[in-house]
């Protein structure tokens, strides 16, 4: 049996604009609670700055201010990072921020964002590249025009694709995938991209297959998934395809989805950034009505993975079917409970799990 940690687990806080705010208070809530049996419970690290949203840079901003803030908001988030990186932090949770500033970030980490899709005996493990790309270029203004520069780089494609692989590897254990494919348009990168991938394939001894982003729509909707399927894919594809795989293979709703980014850089590595899928949801900011079920599930993940509580994961699930079954839910799923009265009736459900300290124990 492991011995007690001999500190409180520290796990990082950062909090965007709109319902940022709402949605923190429901991780700390959560959070706390599932820890609460550990011996010295958890210590959240939060980032000193309150983050835009897009909304709120729009609001009374000309184009060079918001694009000054931009820039603030992603210089302080890669500190916040690399600084609870560097500390051994393991996790943070960040509300939904402004994409610009959140894919400066992206780039400069080398962040992969990966969600697990089951569909009866299939699996579709999503890597998606958000390290390169359209969506981590940046912006140069002149009169009428705005001209967006972005980079791909051998060295990036092949981190993406050594941890997809390793990633693969720890969620399928008893096997290999069966077949791993990159959703990419790679036609536009004058035969350099599908280089380097054929390359690392053969270092690698696997077999990748490169296509067009419309020819893996047209296989998914054709073939379904053959078994294991990893996906790495472009992010200007994996965005926006999201809900539909989500819908296809995963039977979830986008906005009770969270999700994980980990980052690659050798400067911040071993740092994993939990999210909820949906957005910053301004015009619901102060109304207590934001559905809180995607920030109550990164809740679980942080406590089950990172704070030593095994079962958290599985207990929220249970009480979260429990709340479905009652009709307990926010209005965007059909209810008519408050953010506030769907956490009550949720913690009063869950039975608290234990933390792996103290399994055994009587």
């Amino acid at each position: 049996m492991p011995a007690a940690p001999a500190t409180a687990p520290t796990v990082g806080l950062a909090v965007g604009r709109g319902t940022g705010a709402e949605l923190a208070e429901v991780f700390e809530r959560v959070l706390r609670a599932l820890t609460a049996a550990l011996p010295h419970g958890v210590r959240i690290e939060r980032s000193p700055r309150v983050y835009h949203s897009y909304v709120s840079l729009r609001d009374g901003h000309d184009v060079e201010r918001i694009r000054e803030l931009t820039a603030e908001d992603a210089d302080h988030y890669e500190r916040f990072c690399r600084e609870l990186a560097a500390a051994g932090t393991p996790a943070v949770f960040r509300t939904a921020v402004n994409a610009q500033s959140l894919y400066l970030v992206r780039r400069r980490l080398r962040a992969v964002k990966v969600d697990l899709l089951g569909e009866g005996t299939s699996d579709l493990l999503l890597v998606r590249d958000q390290a390169q790309g359209f969506y981590t270029g940046e912006n140069r203004h002149t009169p009428g025009e705005v001209v967006r520069t972005l980079t791909f780089s051998r060295d990036v494609t092949e981190a993406v694709v050594r941890y997809a692989l390793e990633r693969a590897r720890r969620e399928w254990p008893d096997g290999e995938a069966g077949r791993i494919v990159m959703a990419y348009k790679f036609h536009l990168l004058d035969g350099a991209f599908d280089t380097w991938v054929s390359e690392l394939a053969e270092r690698l001894g696997v077999r990748i297959e490169v296509f067009q982003p419309d020819t893996v729509n047209r296989n998914l909707l054709a073939h379904g998934l053959p078994g294991r399927t990893l996906l790495i894919a472009g992010n200007e594809w994996a965005d926006i395809m999201h809900v539909m795989l989500l819908d296809r293979f995963g039977s979830a709703r986008q906005e009770n989805r969270c999700t994980e980014n980990v980052c690659l850089d050798p400067g911040a590595a071993g740092l994993v950034e939990y999210q909820t899928v949906h957005g910053s949801a301004d015009d619901l900011a102060g109304r207590d009505l934001v559905n809180p079920v995607a920030t109550v599930r990164a809740a679980a993940l942080v406590a089950e993975r990172h704070c030593g509580v095994p079962g958290a994961v599985a207990e929220v699930e249970r009480a979260l079917a429990a709340l479905e079954e009652r009709g307990v839910g926010t209005p965007d799923l059909g209810g008519r409970h408050t953010t506030t009265g769907v956490v009550d009736a949720l913690l009063d459900a869950v039975g608290t799990p234990r933390p792996a300290a103290l399994v055994g124990e009587p």
